[in-house]
């Protein structure tokens, strides 16, 4: 460990940039304020119980709220979402306002329309992973039959799959 030679963080990245990703939306709600935020790391954890994972950074906006709230939205994005999912990556940005079709569903949670499946869950551990927080929630609630197929992330930007 302390032997061990520091990997260069624009290597570590580099490598990541080749990994491509689902794109998906992370919202929560805290005395009827929503957030929310783009997410890449969104990973199926177990299925019985039904059990998925998603990163956040300490230093996201929406950090303080999802450390709170006892449930989250989980929003897998479509193909045809790339300006929903670039909205929720901004930083600044509004996430809620006019431009967002949405609305408060099961438990509070904010529910994004148009996607291709949505979980609400409750969250069961906020797990320290360096400057990031691991979420392992459980899903309670869900809905797979929207439109369109998956967005990707990849090498820095959004793609669809081609067939």
């Amino acid at each position: 460990m302390a032997d061990e030679p520091a990997l260069d963080q624009a290597v570590f990245r580099s490598v990541f940039r080749r990994h491509a990703a689902g794109v998906a939306v992370i919202t929560a709600a805290a005395g009827g304020r929503p957030v929310g935020f783009t997410a890449t790391s969104l990973t199926s954890v177990s299925v019985e119980p039904p059990l998925l994972s998603f990163g956040i950074s300490l230093a996201s906006s929406s950090w303080s709220t999802v450390a709170e709230s006892p449930y989250v939205g989980v929003h897998v994005l479509g193909e045809h979402q790339e300006p929903l999912a670039a909205t929720f990556a901004r930083s600044g940005a509004d996430r809620f306002g006019p431009a967002t079709d949405w609305a408060y569903g099961p438990y509070g949670v904010p529910l994004l329309r148009g996607v291709p499946a949505w979980l609400v869950c409750r969250v069961m551990a906020r797990i320290p992973a360096g400057d990031h927080r691991i979420v392992i929630a459980r899903a309670i609630a869900g809905d797979p039959e929207g439109p369109g197929g998956p967005l990707l992330y990849h090498q820095g930007g959004f793609n669809a799959l081609r067939d």
